[in-house]
């Protein structure tokens, strides 16, 4: 082999190593980057789920506002009805006492 032809060989030895680095480079760089575009979007659907638990919580909460609410009204219904209960045990037992006093 001449010189130039060696000098040649070299270079294009020299051209190919460069371009299989940049290569490699380039497909690591695409591998990067499919990793992080996959992250992101495994982020978006973690954020759209999280989105939606929070939508199905809030309907849990205004549902159990509701429930509270309703209970609170039961509640003061009862508490009603069991004052009703209580003043008519007393005056069944002043008629009690009426009757006694009567019939002595």
């Amino acid at each position: 082999m001449t010189a130039s032809t060696e000098g040649q060989a070299r270079y294009g030895q020299s051209v190919k190593g460069l371009l299989t680095e940049k290569v490699s480079t380039c497909g690591a760089d695409v591998i990067a980057l499919t990793k992080q575009v996959l992250k992101g979007s495994h982020s978006s659907e973690l954020l759209g789920q999280a989105a939606r638990n929070m939508v199905m919580q809030e309907d849990s909460i205004l549902h159990s506002e509701d429930s509270l609410r309703k209970m609170a009204i039961i509640t003061t219904h009862l508490q009603y009805q069991q004052e009703a209960i209580q003043k008519n045990v007393e005056q069944s037992s002043n008629l009690q006492d009426q009757l006694k006093h009567l019939l002595k």
